[in-house]
């Protein structure tokens, strides 16, 4: 065998072995990606399922404030069924969770005003078990955004971008706060 068919043989094998190891690169960051967007469903479901707790033991304080209950249940079902949504796309969800989030901050702010409420143990554990929750969803999201990043970085760049069009791996989105949700909220009783 010629000097010249060695070489290409030898060149074709490393081309090769070169496009594998992206494809599997692209593959593992692409499952991260679900992975992250799992863990963010998981812990979205915990504080969605929290709610109906909190939200009776604030209105057995506060019954008149049925508006903030309403908003507050409204929030939860539109976050429940996005979730359960097999279509829904992050942006989507991220959205039905932060109008949940707001509304979460309209019934902490009626709970601020009654100090019995305050002092109920069951509420304050409650309102415990929401905080962490809270810290857990900012801390997932964090990590699905990097992980997004990292995988939307990956298949843009060269020569990652050919195999990932050829094999259709297409970029994610990220997992963002809605520019109307992130104006401070104005609470009125």
């Amino acid at each position: 065998m010629p000097l010249w068919g060695i070489i290409a043989i030898v060149i074709g094998v490393i081309l090769l072995l070169a496009i594998i190891s992206i494809y599997n690169n692209l593959v593992q960051l692409r499952n991260r990606v679900q992975n992250g967007w799992a863990q963010i469903d998981v812990t979205l479901k915990q504080r969605a399922d929290l709610v109906p707790n909190l939200v009776s033991t604030v209105k057995g304080y506060a019954a008149h404030e049925s508006g903030v209950f309403e908003a507050v249940t409204k929030a939860r079902s539109n976050a429940v069924d996005a979730a359960n949504n097999p279509h829904t796309t992050p942006e989507q969800r991220a959205q039905a969770e932060n109008a949940l989030s707001q509304a979460l901050v309209n019934l902490r702010a009626v709970a601020e005003a009654y100090p019995e409420l305050k002092a109920n143990q069951n509420f304050m554990d409650l309102q415990n078990q929401l905080s962490q929750l809270e810290e857990r969803i900012a801390y997932a999201r964090q990590f699905y955004n990097d992980v997004v990043l990292k995988y939307n970085n990956a298949i843009a760049i060269v020569p990652n971008n050919i195999v990932a069009g050829l094999c259709h791996f297409e970029s994610e989105q990220y997992f963002q706060v809605d520019q109307a949700d992130r104006a401070v909220p104005q609470v009125q009783f």
